[in-house]
């Protein structure tokens, strides 16, 4: 996606004023080959959905059948990883619609995602001041976005800077996940498209099956190698001035016929760094995988280390049905669409914010929304050094304990009152010790959302009999509301 729609014809052509929901179109922000993304005012304004957002259209409902399949499996993908993955470094979905006009046909049966509003992308900051002085910042948190996704299970498939998007206070978003795709294994299946400059030799000329082209996470590796050098020095690691001339560097250096000459500029740290991120193989870049490479490059950026991302249990993989709920909307005309979840044990991705040795409340399901966070017992959430004052007028919606297993401390202990004192329903639960529940190291629980807990500490076990008795039941949140 390009940040730039000038002197170019729109993908989904959408007139100003056009309304959506409560979403009003204004004026266009990027278009690509697939989507247009048009700025969006929203004409029901209330506390869930911001004032203004970003409305991307993929013309779902459109074209011949072959290219209603191929763009119906982008939107897919797209709306799929956004409903599921929610994290500081990848934009936010708002809510996903379909477009319901039959006296528009070019737009009747159109997918649009409500997203973040972003400032601009980093094509567009490039396009202005190649090699900018934020560069090694903003590749820090490009590269914290790649290691959330890639924790999670996912491969980007199509990282380069039109899909990183810039936001108001200056942070990163990774944007555009419509050939993202979920790992299988080793392995993950993406659909036949990539921008050649970013795409490692051994996916420029791929095997492609029924399913798409067979990917790994080492592609993103390569793509963040490309997009390091050109945003610290402005040119591309691989000589050629055509995108045909620099893929065809990269597959003579694959062979052995060309070596990797980096740009003089570069620091001696990133010099290294890229040269790993281009290994010419798979199997060397496999070497390299982000969460090293996170580590290595903040301390190359100078900033501050990001949070260690929790550790998630081992999942049992199953292939999801043809058949997804996007089709069944689109099919039934509905407005909303909705995705069912592909794989249903271990925590959702939303709990990754969770510092390792901290528990986290948060103000939605799933882990997400805000978040409080603490590595030890808190007596009073509204006074003293730690304050989690959005609990005094909202619930909490989620837990996550991502706690440390040397400390011997396997559960934490929530309560109403403040000082780990009972109130109201706590006092009339059996065998809890009157608390308001208790969620066991490294699990996560969902509350009914009908209270916000004031105080919590940290307990041996969450057994029923007692805090400090080891408990055979599985590991669960106790939640007593209605």
């Amino acid at each position: 996606m390009t940040g730039s729609t000038h002197g170019q014809p729109y993908a989904v052509p959408v007139p100003k004023g056009y309304r959506v929901g409560r979403w009003e179109v204004r004026e266009p922000l990027a278009s690509g080959a697939f989507a247009t993304v048009y700025a969006a005012r929203n004409t029901l304004p209330g506390a869930e959905l911001p004032p203004s957002a970003a409305l991307k259209f993929l013309p779902t409902g459109t074209r011949t059948p072959r290219q209603l399949h191929h763009l119906r499996e982008l939107a897919e993908r797209e709306v799929e990883l956004l409903k599921r993955l929610r994290a500081p470094r990848l934009i936010r979905m708002h809510e996903a619609l379909t477009v319901e006009d039959p006296d528009h046909p070019e737009l009747d049966g159109a997918t649009v995602l409500v997203l973040e509003r972003a400032e601009g992308s980093l094509d567009i900051l490039l396009d202005q001041a190649p090699a900018p002085a934020s560069g090694p910042a903003l590749l820090a948190q490009i590269c914290e976005g790649l290691n959330q996704l890639h924790h999670a299970g996912w491969v980007h498939g199509d990282l380069k800077p039109g899909n990183v998007l810039l936001m108001k206070d200056g942070s990163v978003r990774l944007a555009d996940f419509n050939t993202a795709a979920e790992l299988e294994g080793t392995h993950a299946y993406s659909p036949v498209f990539a921008t050649p400059d970013y795409t490692p030799p051994e996916l420029l000329w791929p095997e492609v099956s029924e399913r798409g082209t067979r990917i790994r996470p080492t592609a993103d590796i390569w793509a963040y190698g490309v997009l390091a050098h050109v945003v610290l020095t402005g040119t591309y690691p691989l000589p050629g001035s055509t995108t045909e001339a620099r893929a065809d560097a990269a597959m003579r250096y694959a062979r052995g016929a060309e070596e990797l000459r980096l740009s003089p500029r570069l620091p001696a740290v990133w010099q290294q760094i890229i040269a790993d991120c281009l290994s010419p193989t798979h199997q060397q870049r496999a070497a390299h995988d982000t969460v090293t490479l996170l580590r290595r490059v903040e301390e190359a950026a100078g900033v501050t280390g990001s949070a260690r991302l929790p550790r998630l249990r081992p999942r049992r993989w199953r292939r999801p049905a043809l058949v997804t709920a996007v089709a069944a909307a689109l099919l039934a005309g509905a407005v909303t669409v909705t995705y069912a979840i592909m794989r249903d044990d271990g925590p959702s991705y939303g709990y990754h914010r969770c510092p390792f040795r901290s528990v986290c409340f948060f103000s939605e399901q799933n882990g997400n929304g805000d978040m409080c966070a603490w590595e030890g017992d808190d007596p009073d959430w509204l006074s003293g050094r730690e304050t989690c004052m959005w609990t005094a007028d909202r619930p909490v919606r989620s837990i996550f304990y991502n706690g440390d297993e040397s400390t011997g401390l396997g559960g934490v202990a929530y309560f109403r009152g403040r000082d780990y004192t009972p109130v109201g329903e706590d006092i009339t639960r059996p065998n809890s010790r009157m608390r308001t529940g208790c969620t066991s190291q490294h699990a996560q629980g969902n509350l009914a959302g009908t209270y916000a807990p004031l105080s919590h500490r940290l307990i041996e076990h969450c057994g029923d009999s007692g805090d400090r008795t080891p408990s055979t039941e599985p590991e669960k949140s106790q939640d007593p509301s209605p």
